[in-house]
């Protein structure tokens, strides 16, 4: 399983939601929301590991980090 630090990750202001926004090239439908953009990052990387694991333990092929 890659390591969530492979994959490209992105870290954005959102003015209306006045807080970061962690996103994921290679996942671009998942994003997670946070005060800080430590937090933001941390928690598109957790994501990340989770939904790849899922994506392995049911059989589902994933995207190879950039």
């Amino acid at each position: 399983m890659p390591e969530p630090d492979s994959y490209t990750y992105r870290l954005i202001w959102s003015e209306e939601g006045e807080e970061y926004v962690g996103l994921c090239a290679e996942f671009p439908n998942l994003s997670w929301l946070d005060e800080s953009p430590e937090a933001a990052l941390h928690g598109i990387q957790q994501i990340m590991t989770d939904f790849v694991a899922d994506l392995l333990a049911n059989g589902e092929d994933f995207p190879i980090p950039m």
